[in-house]
């Protein structure tokens, strides 16, 4: 078992939704941040990652088939050296205002919280968000970030291994380069900004 698609998409571009689609296509599992969360031992490597030190990705990847979101996207470029035959998938949404909008109400805030336990994940998150930018507190600045890091996944990845997809797009894209019948059932949605908002304990917007 290999990855067989590796997500570049940041985080809040329907990457949660991906990940079920992707394991209801592929017939496998799909890693996404919630996996860290089941996986604390996956903490240090990928902090490692963060600060460009060499990772075992094997054992990270183990029993997966494709890699959504973050952390993974936060390297794509190392994933995607490993698994040279990997699909490169790049979520994102209408324009950086929709993505900032979502990650200010979500992620960006639970990035800030450090739950007893998880301070080893807080350190990794943060210099996570720092590969986007530095600044990554700053609107114009992340929003500047969101937008460089897409460029950099359009400029370096061939046109025959690159999907592009957004969350209106549905199944559409995704079988198209996997070759496969689109699903006879809506394309899922989950993890909403309510959604996140509930599970994290950050209340209504």
């Amino acid at each position: 078992m290999t990855l067989q698609i590796i997500g570049a998409g940041l985080g809040r571009t329907g990457t949660h939704s991906l990940k079920v689609a992707l394991e209801r296509l592929l017939g496998g599992l799909c890693y996404h941040m919630t996996e860290v969360f089941g996986h604390p031992e996956h903490v240090p490597l990928w902090h490692a990652a963060m600060l460009d030190d060499p990772v075992d990705w094997a054992a990270v990847f183990e029993g997966y088939v494709a890699s959504v979101d973050w952390p993974g996207a936060g390297v794509w470029h190392e994933i995607a050296e490993a698994y040279p035959d990997a699909l490169i998938l790049l979520s994102t949404r209408r324009s950086s205002d929709e993505w900032y909008l979502s990650s200010s109400r979500t992620i960006f805030l639970a990035s800030e919280q450090t739950p007893p336990g998880m301070e080893a994940w807080q350190a990794m998150s943060q210099d996570m968000m720092r590969r986007v930018t530095p600044n990554w507190r700053d609107e114009d600045a992340t929003k500047a970030g969101y937008e460089r890091h897409n460029a950099d996944v359009r400029a370096n990845v061939p046109a025959d291994r690159l999907i592009e997809w957004q969350p209106q797009d549905g199944w559409g894209p995704l079988c198209a380069a996997l070759g496969q019948p689109e699903p006879d059932e809506p394309f899922p949605v989950t993890n909403t900004t309510d959604e996140f908002r509930e599970m994290t304990g950050l209340g209504p917007v």
